[in-house]
Formats: structure tokens, sequence, C-alpha cells
């Protein structure tokens, strides 16, 4: 992709600056290459292969097309190196300062795994096409993308239309059992906004608004794909009802060290597994 609000870190400390914070605001999103170090990955992606729960909570999502992609998703940070991860200052600090400087809470954790040749696709949608469904009256969310495995075209990389969060909130509908975005209205945004493959390694971290047009393609390459996704929202954005993700809880961020320091592998105390029937997103929309 273009180096459009793209930046470098030395995977230690890591500074917001105002080109960030415009950046953000003018492309719907940053890039931030190497924020995490070598070993930070490779502490997190060993827990991620060998925490049992995580497999065991894990479920399919067919894109409609014969693929299915496997996802895992919590709600609250828990302490393990998963949750240290949501937490630290590099991580939750820059997501609270590129949102504008107010609380921010753990809203979600997402675990998406495209297997070899089984990864399916997700089609083109906003996260806050269907959080408003959840109670949060504000578009004040946002998205932490690590990927725990390199992600190229070739094995569905993330996909986005360049500063399309300035359109705001588009409606959404299910499209072959996902939530997608209207399609008269995206080809429209394709037409105005630039398309970019957000081709990412390891270490790399992609921050980005809730109203960014995103999508992924199937993974039909012999590499796996698997990302770690930390949805985050705003104290004062508390949705207004009990929902199948978290209300409002302090976050309590770290210092980045907290995340080599921590030396909890696999622990689900209070992390709350979500099952997909509980998702009410779209549960009386129109199919």
């Amino acid at each position: 992709m273009a180096a459009d609000a793209e930046y470098q870190s030395d995977g230690s400390s890591f500074t917001v600056t105002q080109q960030m914070k415009d950046d953000y605001k003018k492309f719907g999103y940053i890039l931030v290459r190497n924020l995490l170090s070598s070993a930070e990955v490779a502490k997190v992606l060993r827990s991620a292969e060998e925490d049992r729960e995580i497999q065991r909570n894990s479920f399919g999502m067919s894109d409609g097309k014969g693929k299915k992609s496997r996802i895992c998703i919590w709600n609250h940070a828990g302490n393990d190196v998963t949750g240290v991860l949501a937490r630290v200052n590099k991580v939750a600090g820059t997501m609270e300062e590129l949102m504008g400087g107010d609380e921010v809470y753990h809203y979600h954790s997402k675990m998406l795994m495209k297997n070899p040749h089984e990864g399916g696709a997700h089609i083109w949608h906003q996260d806050y096409g269907y959080w408003y469904n959840n109670g949060c009256l504000l578009p004040e969310m946002g998205s932490v993308f690590i990927p725990l495995d390199k992600c190229v075209k070739e094995n569905g990389c993330l996909q986005i239309l360049k500063g399309s969060q300035r359109i705001g909130r588009i409606d959404h509908g299910q499209i072959a059992g996902q939530a997608g975005v209207n399609q008269a209205k995206l080809e429209d945004a394709k037409k105005f906004f630039d398309h970019a493959y957000v081709e990412m390694n390891p270490g790399d971290v992609l921050f980005f608004d809730c109203n960014l047009l995103h999508t992924s393609d199937q993974n039909n390459s012999d590499l796996r794909r698997w990302v770690l996704i930390l949805a985050y929202n705003k104290k004062i954005n508390n949705p207004t009802f009990e929902h199948h993700h978290a209300l409002y809880n302090p976050l309590n961020k770290l210092p980045d060290s907290a995340i080599m320091e921590c030396d909890v592998s696999e622990s689900h105390e209070g992390k709350d597994f979500m099952k997909p029937e509980e998702d009410r997103s779209y549960r009386d929309k129109p199919k």
C-alpha cells in the first residue's frame, strides 16, 4: 500500500505525534511498522497457539462461498499475555490518543484464524455498522489489528478504502450470514476513495476508525493468516443497554514492558468468551 499514514517504530518506545493524529482523522487509520518486537510477537503467538480455550471457544464463520474462517471472541481483556497486550501504553494508550484523548476501555478482543486453503472472505463493512445496534450511540470507537502471521494479498490481507470513515455510518444488513454494508453506497465509495491492500508483517500494528470501510479475501494460499483484533470504546460512549459485548470497565493501562514480564500464558478468569448465538446485532434484521 502507499505510505499514507504509515510510520516506523523501533519495537520499544513509541510516542503519538500530532501528525499521526491528523492522519488518523484524515485517512481513518495509521499503520505502525514494528510496533511490537519479534520477542513480543513470538510470546503472543505462542500463547494463542497453545491456548486450548481459544480453540474450544472458537467457531466457524462461513463466507457463503465454500470457505470458513474460525473466530474466537472474548469481552474482558484478562490477565494473560493477550490481555496484557490489550492494556499496554503503546497499544491502548496509542488508540486512546488517536481517538481524542478521552478514556477508552476494552470492548472486546477477537482472534481471527484464516487457515491455509480454508479461510473465508469477510465482506465490506464498517465495525460501527453493527456496533451501533449494540447501544453505542456515538462512533467513538476503534480497533487495533495485530497480525501474528504475515498478511499479504495471497492469504487474504485486510483491504481498506482510505478516508471512507468520513462518510459516517452506512446501513448494514446480512449477506451470506455476515453483516455487510449497503451495496449501492459501497459502489459509490469505491469510486471516491482510494483502495489499498494492507500487507503487514508480524510486529506491524494497524489502528483504525470504527467507520473505516474494510474487507478481506479468502485464503487460497499455503500461508496461515492469524490476527488478533482489539476493539476499544470510549467511557463516555458506554452502551445504553447490556448486550453480548462489554459495558464500561476501567482498562488499567500497563507499561509496555508488561508484555515480556507477563508469566501468564493461559488464563481465562473473567475473559467471558462469546458464543455466536449471543450476538444480537442483526438477530431481528431481515435476511
